[in-house]
């Protein structure tokens, strides 16, 4: 075997899910799911429903071996259990009598997430009846189903369902309890012993189960798989491991759970729905594992980090930002993870067989005349192909490969926006356009692997050449500048499609390119920003050099200095600005966006379209906030605001006003002349006076809230009996008051890393926008 081929019987193939595609919902008696309650966006994705004959031909032509799919349990069963709905099933049976006249073999998942909303009603998945409903519906689908379905995989990572379902609250059906995210978790394993059962009862002929599954390391380990780590760093990655990984991968295949999860389910809500027998039910042979990766979960101790909700007992545990290339979602792309993971399962379990039946990625895709040409997607995956074929060397029982995804579809709380498709969908006329991706996937299908040799891609000069052009030239072409005559925009035109070539960041702003050199402006002081300054210099600094460009460091202090920065970027001695402005307007960021020169700012400016920008997201930060102390029954909620010539204050001011009007309430304003604890203290000691019965307080910053705390200890006010306390910027100060002080955390890492991939963008001729990055809400004992 070659380094580029795979085995013979090596299963190439797409994956989807119904909820995802399908749209119809509900159409021939399906009722709602968790989903359609729980989803702002409208379901009608790709219309599957009725286009399946189309996306069949579609995977028929670009070579699909396989083809993943998940039946709808509201479609099936449109109250969670009783009579099967026949016209459900007649939908899976037209679809699975078309993939078999195609050649393709069908994959069935029964749960991707799209639990009946009559069965959330009933208490969902903390509730074990739902487990026992679901091996009822695994009998119903196998009876209809089972002839030409050969491999069954009951569930579809239970750890977001479980997780981001009812723990965090980020996915549906949106409840805040890790109580009820342990319970939903060990009911999903119940029900896939239960449903595994079933289905080998009916005579299934292979059953399985997917994982998402994650190397965790720390940053230092993202370059280095094997550095050792510290006693804490170690502790830190091995908590978070069994909460990730080993708790789903321990009972499925060993029967037991770990005990670091064990205790954690202990500590919240305790472990009374574990019941005998259960753990051996759960433990069901399996035939095949189906392994979702996507990037590593990268994590360092740190003592004073409250606990993310998503991974309840994670206290103590950092999750990292890593300088390096991502996804649109902000993923890091890591393909060497990937080898990582799949050694370690076929070492830990190795007579088990595994698929990879997720991996692909985001990335904004720019629709021409001539195609899609997403070289991101081709580039993530063959870097994933390759890894994947050094594990199959290194002996992991890899049977086969699933892109995520064919089509671009319902991204399910991130709507529309993200694109993970080979296959583009106009959402508005139901088009269906192959990306390149797409075409290149075709051709790897054909081959049985990657070539040999990686094709080079003509670069500018190259079609430069071929035409006996300029590269100016070339890239004026490019970017439909109407000054090169019909002649010679002809002949490269010409060159261009001869060669292939895709315009990147060579032709796309590079008419005029002279240096790689990005000026790194810091205007001081900022408000709070010691801790966002030093992280913007470490990250733009590490993402830009490692594009290959110098870093000139220039400080705007004077106007003087406004001055010669100015002429240095008017001179041209730089191709692109990242600005630090001060928190106050001035002109400097105006004068640099006439340059000409792209520039990027930290902080959303007073003039919010002057030049894209990054900033944390205040309003939704300071919503969170106010619901959060609405939630827990204040009623009578102060803010500490000020000074108000600070846009990220005004904007905070706007989202605690918001959040106060949806719940009928009023603002109660004490205005802070300054951003000190003094000042806090000074309109803290306003508001007590002005409104005796007030319950809680929301400060601006939390330096303004830590006034309030002082203020609340001078007036005899009790923190949180009397008076809840909120701040908003997460300072290090924050997690030391006493009490320790709920805010709003501001992810300095997450800014930097944007400011710099949006310099890069801009670099690169890219169509780019303002970036927002979500703040998170830290609860502590002040609230």
């Amino acid at each position: 075997m070659s380094t580029s081929t795979f085995p013979r019987d090596f299963v190439w193939g797409v994956s989807t899910s119904a909820f995802q595609v399908e749209g119809a919902t509900s159409a021939d008696g399906r009722r709602p799911s968790i989903w359609d309650t729980f989803s702002a966006d409208r379901a009608e994705a790709c219309d599957h429903y009725h286009r399946y004959p189309e996306d069949v031909r579609l995977m028929k032509d670009l070579g699909m071996a396989a083809y993943r799919f998940s039946v709808s349990w509201a479609r099936v069963l449109p109250e969670g259990h009783g009579k099967p709905n026949a016209a459900g099933l007649d939908f899976y049976d037209r679809l699975l009598d078309e993939l078999v006249a195609a050649g393709i073999t069908p994959y069935a998942t029964l749960y991707h997430w799209d639990l009946p909303q009559a069965l959330e009603d009933r208490g969902g998945w903390p509730e074990r009846e739902t487990a026992l409903r679901f091996a009822d519906y695994a009998a119903a689908v196998h009876e209809r189903l089972g002839d030409r379905v050969d491999t069954w995989f009951t569930l579809n990572e239970p750890w977001v369902a479980a997780f981001l379902g009812y723990g965090s609250g980020v996915h549906a059906p949106g409840r805040k309890s890790a109580a009820d995210a342990f319970r939903a978790a060990h009911h999903m394993l119940l029900a896939h012993g239960l449903g595994a059962q079933a289905l080998r009862a009916a005579g299934a002929a292979k059953v399985g189960a997917v994982l998402n599954l994650s190397p965790v390391m720390t940053p230092a380990q993202v370059s280095d798989f094997g550095r050792e780590l510290s006693e804490e760093d170690a502790e830190a990655v091995a908590r978070i491991d069994a909460l990730a990984n080993r708790q789903f991968l321990e009972p499925m295949l060993r029967g037991a759970y770990p005990a670091e999860s064990l205790a954690v389910a202990e500590r919240n809500g305790g472990v009374e729905h574990i019941r005998d027998g259960d753990l051996e039910l759960i433990a069901q042979p399996l035939d095949v594992l189906g392994v979702n990766y996507y990037t590593p979960l990268v994590v360092q101790a740190q003592p004073s980090e409250p606990a993310d909700p998503a991974y309840p007992g994670s206290t103590g545990i950092l999750f990292c930002t890593i300088p390096t290339a991502v996804t649109a979602m902000g993923w890091p792309i890591v393909p060497g993870g990937l080898s990582l993971l799949l050694r370690r399962i076929s070492r830990e379990y190795p007579d088990l067989d595994l698929m990879v039946t997720e991996n692909g990625a985001d990335f904004v895709d720019v629709v021409t005349g001539d195609g899609i040409h997403d070289v991101d997607r081709i580039s993530f995956i063959e870097e994933h192909l390759r890894a994947l074929r050094a594990a199959i060397e290194e002996g992991a029982r890899v049977r086969g490969y699933f892109v995520w995804t064919l089509l671009d579809n319902l991204e399910w709380s991130e709507g529309y926006r993200r694109k993970f498709g080979l296959v583009h969908v106009d959402f508005a006329t139901q088009r269906r356009r192959p990306k390149d991706s797409a075409l290149w996937y075709r051709d790897v299908i054909r081959r049985g692997g990657l070539a040999e040799t990686r094709p080079a891609r003509p670069t500018l000069e190259t079609v430069a050449a071929r035409a006996g052009v300029s590269r100016a030239t070339v890239s004026r072409v490019v970017n439909g500048e109407s000054s090169v005559s019909a002649q010679v925009r002809e002949s490269v035109m010409r060159a261009v499609n001869e060669l292939g070539y895709v315009p990147n960041l060579a032709a796309r702003s590079l008419v005029t390119r002279r240096t790689n050199a990005v000026a790194l402006v810091l205007s001081v002081p900022r408000q709070g920003g010691d801790a966002l300054t030093a992280a913007v210099v470490q990250y733009v600094t590490s993402l830009l050099e490692g594009a290959g460009k110098q870093i000139t460091l220039m400080l705007a202090d004077t106007a003087e200095s406004h001055r010669r920065i100015v002429a240095h970027v008017e001179a041209g001695l730089v191709d692109g600005v990242v600005l630090l402005p001060p928190d106050r307007a001035d002109t400097l960021a105006e004068r640099l966006s006439r340059t000409g020169v792209p520039v990027v700012l930290l902080g959303k400016p007073a003039i919010a379209s002057l030049v894209p920008y990054v900033d944390v997201d205040n309003a939704g930060g300071a919503a969170a906030a106010t619901e959060h102390l609405l939630a827990r029954g204040r009623t009578t909620i102060g803010m500490v605001c000020g000074p108000m010539d600070l846009v990220a204050v005004q904007d905070r001011l706007a989202g605690h006003r918001a959040a106060l009007q949806r719940a009928g309430l009023g603002p109660r304003l004490a205005l802070a002349d300054g951003l000190t604890r003094a000042a806090g203290v000074s309109a803290t000691l306003r508001l007590l006076g002005d409104e005796p019965a007030l319950d809680a307080v929301f400060a601006a910053t939390d330096q303004l809230a830590i006034g309030a705390l002082w203020a609340a200890r001078e007036a005899g006010r009790r923190v949180p009996e009397d008076l809840a306390v909120v701040g908003f910027d997460d300072v290090d100060a924050a997690s030391a008051t006493t009490p320790g002080l709920t805010t709003v955390r501001v992810p300095v890492a997450d800014q930097a890393l944007a400011l710099a991939r949006l310099l890069l963008s801009r670099l690169e001729g890219r169509h780019t926008t303002s970036v927002v990055v979500p703040a998170r809400l830290v609860v502590r004992e002040s609230a």
